[in-house]
């Protein structure tokens, strides 16, 4: 039995990995840029420099063992994920495979296919009750199934899972929140720009 679930759990990281793997970097800065401050900040944890997709690809890899994959996935996915169990709802703890098709397209419109997918690997690897029903949506849905792969190697990469430090995040906390201003102050000017140009 034990081995079974170990399986399992494999299978279902697998399917993880791979939705990471379809979503493109467009689709992974799109969900990025939509993170809060405490959603940015958690995923600081496994996520090495700036967060963008390469890095946040990197954070993935090193994270197939230790859960970090799964971490990241959580966070990116949260906003999806809620707004999947709001249209759900009295269905969402279980949902059948009708109910989930009924909902898919709006969450794909407002989240894109990439993180969608990405949030049903990941309860799927969480065990929901509806993993079956889901892990067969990502096999063979027409709107959100994964890309067929070839084979890969599934040896563990051996990565530096040192973390940062308190200093070194705060320092990389500073930097984005900066950044963040300049981006909005960016945009005031551009509104503003655009704004004096209709007047004239």
């Amino acid at each position: 039995m034990a081995a079974n679930q170990m399986k399992h759990r494999m299978q279902s990281l697998g399917l993880l990995d791979r939705s990471f793997k379809a979503a493109t970097d467009d689709e992974l800065t799109a969900a990025i840029e939509a993170l809060g401050d405490e959603h940015l900040e958690a995923i600081e944890q496994f996520v090495e420099g700036d967060i963008e997709p390469e890095s946040l690809r990197a954070g993935v890899k090193a994270g197939r063992i230790d859960g970090g994959m799964e971490a990241i996935a959580a966070v990116i996915t949260d906003a999806c994920l809620a707004d999947c169990i709001e249209r759900l709802g009295d269905h969402a703890d279980n949902p059948s495979s009708d109910q989930l098709r009924e909902v898919l397209p709006h969450i794909v419109d407002d989240h894109n296919v990439g993180i969608t997918r990405i949030m049903l690997a990941s309860t799927v690897a969480g065990e929901a009750p509806a993993a079956a029903i889901i892990r067969d949506l990502l096999k063979h849905d027409e709107l959100v199934a994964l890309p067929a792969v070839e084979e890969v190697n599934t040896a563990p990469t051996i990565v530096s899972t040192a973390r940062r430090s308190d200093d070194e995040q705060a320092e990389l906390r500073e930097k984005r929140k900066a950044a963040k201003a300049a981006k909005k102050e960016a945009e005031r000017a551009r509104k503003a720009q655009a704004a004096a140009a209709k007047r004239r």
